[in-house]
């Protein structure tokens, strides 16, 4: 059984960066996402290294932050955060969908 490394360092990176927006500008929103997300993201890492075809929880998870990071970096043309964590998301989909093939 191997793990699951990216994953469970994409939901570590989900978490600091929640935990990072709260610090610097106290939003309570990117922490509670953070910590959210990241668990999710966990989760299914932790899933991913038990069986390597259950990608579901992980799929899901990063297909949800490419989209609502996606529209708030159409929106705002920033690329940190909103740029940076819709394009790690979206390799993490390739990433599984490869997983599965």
């Amino acid at each position: 059984m191997a793990v699951d490394w990216i994953g469970f360092a994409y939901a570590s990176l989900l978490v600091v960066g929640g935990v990072l927006a709260y610090t610097r500008k106290g939003s309570k929103i990117s922490l509670a996402a953070g910590l959210i997300f990241g668990s999710v993201a966990g989760y299914g890492a932790y899933c991913v290294t038990c069986d390597p075809r259950n990608v579901k929880i992980s799929l899901f998870s990063s297909f949800l932050l490419t989209i609502i990071m996606g529209m708030r970096f159409k929106r705002s043309k920033k690329l940190m955060p909103a740029g940076l964590v819709a394009c790690l998301s979206l390799l993490m989909i390739l990433r599984l969908v490869f997983m599965l093939l």
